[in-house]
C-alpha cells in the first residue's frame, strides 16, 4: 500500500491501517434492539494508507475502482447521495463533533470486501479510516469510541440507522474465533470456532440497498417495545411475546418475533458451540433463516433458494442469510474437508435453479482492525 500511495501522490505514507469485513453468524437485526450477536471478522478487508498535508482539502483515491474524491474539512454539511466518500466524510465529521481537530490528509484505499453484499464493506472502510485519522490527529481512542464514531457516521451522515454490530465485529475479531457481542452492556468476548469447520459465503447476486427497509424494520421493533412497555426487545422472552400477541399490530408482532427469537438462538448457539454440538448450531442457523423469511421479511426468493439447496449438499452443517438481508449473501457452516467441493456444488445448483451465476468462497476468521 505504501508504494501505491507514493506512486499516486508522490509523497510517503505515514500510516497504514487494515480493517476486516464481517459475517453475522447468529443474531439478525438484534444489535439495535440491545440484544446479542455471534459474528466473525473475515479475511476480506479494507486497507488504507495516508499522510497529513497542509491546508483543508482531503484527497482520497480508491485503487480498485480508480476513483478520486476530494473534500474540504470545513464544508462537510451536504452529503451527495450515493457517494462512497460519504463514509469517510461522516467519520471525519464525527471526530470534529467530539472536539478533535482532524488534519487534512491524502489517502489511498484498497478493499477486498465485496460491496453491497452483506459483509459490511462500509464498516471496514469506516474502521480503517478511524484508525488512520486517530493516528494522524495524535489521538488514542478505546475500541468502544472507535465503534461509536463509525456507527454515528453511518447513522448521521449516510442515513442508515444501523446498530453497532458491524463496527464491533471489525474491531474485535480474532483468528479462529467468533465475536460474541452484548449490545446492552457493550461486553464483548471471543468464542472458539470448532476445529474441522469452515464458513462458505455465497452471494445470491441480488444487490441490496438497506436504508429504507432497515429504517422501517427498526421502527417496527421500536413500536413493539413501546407497546409492550419495555426499553428494548431484549427485555422480552419468546413466551412473553406470544402471550402479548393480541396487543400488537401484526407486522410489529412478526418483526418482534424474529428479533426475540434471534436473541434466544444466540444464547442456545453459544452453549452449543461450547459443548461442541455442531448439529444444534446448524439447526439454529436454519431456524434463523426461516424466521427471516416468515417473520422479519428481510429474505428474498434467491436467498431462500440458496439456503434450501444447502440442505442437499454433503458437508453442510447450517446456513442462513447474513447481514441486513433483502439480497446479498448467505453464510454456510460446513465441514472443512468438504468446503471446496461444497462451493462448486452450491454454485452449480444455484445457477441451474435461478439462472444466476453466484460467487461462493471460503472465509476464515481474521484479526480485527489494526495498524500495519
Amino acid at each position: 500500500m505504501k508504494s501505491s500511495f507514493k506512486k499516486h501522490f508522490g509523497i510517503e505514507a505515514t500510516v497504514v491501517a487494515k480493517a476486516p469485513g464481517r459475517l453475522e453468524i447468529l443474531g439478525n437485526h438484534t444489535d439495535y434492539n440491545e440484544g446479542t450477536v455471534l459474528s466473525v471478522a473475515v479475511d476480506r478487508a479494507m486497507t488504507v494508507a495516508a499522510a497529513k498535508v497542509d491546508g483543508k482539502t482531503c484527497e482520497l483515491y480508491d485503487l480498485v475502482i480508480d476513483s478520486t474524491k476530494t473534500f474540504d474539512l470545513d464544508k462537510l454539511d451536504n452529503p451527495t447521495k450515493g457517494d462512497w466518500s460519504n463514509y469517510v466524510k461522516g467519520v471525519v465529521q464525527e471526530f470534529q463533533k467530539r472536539g478533535y481537530t482532524v488534519p487534512a490528509f491524502k489517502a489511498t484505499l484498497k478493499g477486498t470486501v465485496p460491496l453491497s453484499a452483506g459483509m459490511s464493506s462500509s464498516a471496514a472502510l469506516e474502521m480503517a479510516f478511524v484508525l488512520v485519522i486517530e493516528k494522524l490527529a495524535g489521538l488514542s481512542l478505546d475500541w468502544k469510541n472507535r465503534a461509536l464514531i463509525g456507527q454515528a457516521a453511518e447513522n448521521n451522515y449516510v442515513g442508515a440507522k444501523t446498530g453497532l454490530l458491524d463496527q464491533v465485529s471489525s474491531l474485535m475479531g480474532k483468528e479462529n474465533q467468533l465475536v460474541y457481542s452484548d449490545f446492552r452492556s457493550l461486553q464483548v468476548h471471543n468464542v472458539p470456532i470448532p476445529a474441522g469447520t469452515a464458513f462458505v459465503v455465497a452471494n445470491c447476486m441480488v444487490k441490496h440497498n438497506l436504508t429504507n427497509e432497515y429504517n422501517e424494520r427498526r421502527e417496527a421493533c421500536e413500536l413493539a417495545a413501546k407497546i409492550l412497555g419495555v426499553k428494548a426487545l431484549r427485555d422480552v422472552t419468546p413466551e412473553q411475546l406470544k402471550a402479548a400477541k393480541d396487543k400488537l399490530p401484526e407486522v410489529a408482532y412478526l418483526r418482534a418475533l424474529h428479533v426475540v427469537g434471534e436473541i434466544d438462538r444466540v444464547e442456545k448457539g453459544s452453549q452449543a458451540l461450547a459443548a461442541g454440538d455442531l448439529d444444534t448450531f446448524g439447526r439454529l442457523m436454519f431456524e434463523s433463516q426461516y424466521s427471516s423469511t416468515n417473520y422479519f421479511d428481510n429474505s428474498i426468493k434467491e436467498l431462500d433458494i440458496m439456503v434450501e439447496l444447502a440442505k442437499t449438499i454433503p458437508g453442510h452443517i447450517g446456513a442462513r442469510l447474513s447481514g441486513g438481508g433483502f439480497g446479498g449473501i448467505t453464510v454456510h457452516l460446513v465441514k472443512a474437508d468438504q468446503a471446496e467441493q461444497y462451493c462448486k456444488t452450491l454454485a452449480d445448483l444455484y445457477q441451474k435453479k435461478t439462472g444466476l451465476k453466484t460467487e461462493a468462497m471460503i472465509c476464515t476468521a481474521a484479526q480485527g482492525a489494526h495498524y500495519l
